[in-house]
């Protein structure tokens, strides 16, 4: 497992705002989207713009670093990985609540998909929604 510090340099140079962003993330402990957090960062006293944070939660998308799912709207909601494994989420529609799912079928799917066509560096975006059991009671 990598740290923080680590997360941070392989998104570029390692700079202060950089580094509260991850921190923030890291602390949020769930999916959280830009602006929530950039809200967040803004309330605990820090001058961190929000296309830094916009910047910051991409770069970690795209380096592996955090899990990305689509929200009400297309928002997209981000949480840290703390390690480099591909996972799946099932998301509650209602209160945000995400449960880290068995995704086997999905990747051996996916890479007989790839295998048999003959595509190469396949990717693939797998979003489960739905309602939680204390949101369906409700």
């Amino acid at each position: 497992m990598t740290t923080p510090a680590d997360d941070v340099t392989r998104i570029g140079r390692r700079t202060a705002q950089r580094a509260t962003v991850l921190a923030a993330l890291i602390e949020a402990g769930g999916f959280i989207g830009a602006r929530a957090l950039h809200a967040s960062l803004r309330t605990d006293g820090a001058h961190i713009g929000l296309s830094t944070v916009y910047r910051t939660l991409g770069a970690l998308a795209e380096a592996g670093r955090a899990d990305v799912v689509r929200y009400r709207g297309g928002e997209r909601l981000y949480r840290h990985r703390p390690s480099a494994e591909h996972r799946h989420y099932l998301l509650c529609r209602a209160c945000g609540m995400s449960m880290l799912i068995d995704s086997d079928a999905v990747e051996t799917w996916a890479e007989h998909v790839a295998r048999s066509s003959g595509f190469a560096e396949v990717e693939h975006t797998v979003e489960l929604t739905g309602l939680c059991l204390d949101c369906r009671s409700r």
